[in-house]
């Protein structure tokens, strides 16, 4: 496993059609691979960034021969690099086989150098809120949330997976870390008015937490489904430092050259992970 290496975080204003984003995806492989690259992580639904359920059902496939997981394994095996696909839907109930609408999840996919699928990882956490002047979010009326947690092995480094909603939940980012993860992913399609106020400080904050580095992929700008979301892609170091970032919303790559070794200086001088003693404490009576 290199110590030393370069990966990137790709920032995209998803549209509907998936082969329009699976061409700016192979561009941004491409773009990345130029750089020296050897990780290269996508947003959240980076496949495509669906309008409505009618929409969702139309372009969604189930996981196995998924025609745009397929082009994406290529994708990954012409650039030589870890392709992270942040996320896509994907359909787990068919509405073909089942009385019901189709149920999605939302899912992760890491390929290797080689194209071959290393892990998938399903969003834990769903979204459902209210925001004022958004329209409402019910992620849990069309998508089941993961049931488990990933920390992908590799040759690479080992990455721990999370998605977008998930960032708000400390305790997964610290089960990651406890599971070995060295560098945790965060792809995610954060609202403008969340990510102004919250999107820095809670990457940052998990850095902190976990001595990890976190690389977070982000959508940005207005899409063809009438959202608008944030950007302000960026890749963060074990002592909270952001080491590189995308400042605004527009399209593109960010790099960053990082040093696994330095997961271990920090968590030396910050013990945090080694003196949790939460676990340990009845709380039973709170």
């Amino acid at each position: 496993m290199s110590k030393n290496l370069i990966i990137a975080a790709a920032q995209m204003c998803s549209g509907i059609s998936p082969e329009k984003n699976i061409e700016e995806i192979s561009n941004l492989a491409k773009q990345a691979a130029a750089k020296g690259a050897r990780y290269l992580l996508t947003p959240e639904m980076s496949v495509a960034f669906a309008e409505n359920f009618d929409q969702l059902a139309d372009i969604a496939f189930p996981y196995v021969n998924n025609e745009a997981l397929i082009r994406c394994s290529a994708i990954a095996k012409e650039n030589n690099l870890f392709l992270h696909i942040g996320s896509l839907a994907i359909v787990v109930v068919d509405k073909d086989q089942q009385s019901e609408k189709p149920i999605f999840a939302n899912r992760s996919v890491l390929f290797n150098r080689k194209g071959e699928i290393v892990d998938f990882y399903d969003k834990i956490h769903l979204f459902d809120a209210e925001l004022a002047g958004e329209r409402p979010y019910r992620e849990s009326r069309h998508y089941v949330g993961g049931d488990r947690l990933v920390v992908a092995k590799t040759d690479l480094a080992q990455i721990g997976m999370s998605i977008c909603y998930d960032l708000r939940f400390g305790a997964l980012y610290r089960k990651l870390a406890h599971g070995g993860a060295q560098i945790i992913s965060v792809p995610a399609a954060f609202t403008v008015p969340t990510g102004r106020d919250h999107w820095e400080i809670l990457l940052r904050a998990r850095a902190i937490e976990t001595g990890c580095y976190i690389v977070a992929s982000a959508q940005g700008g207005k899409h063809e489904n009438g959202r608008s979301t944030y950007g302000y892609s960026m890749i963060i170091d074990p002592w909270g430092k952001i080491i590189s970032q995308i400042a605004g919303d527009e399209s593109g790559i960010v790099t960053a050259k990082i040093d696994l070794e330095k997961i271990e200086q920090v968590r030396a001088a910050v013990p945090a992970l080694k003196n949790s003693a939460i676990n340990n404490i009845d709380l039973t009576n709170i």
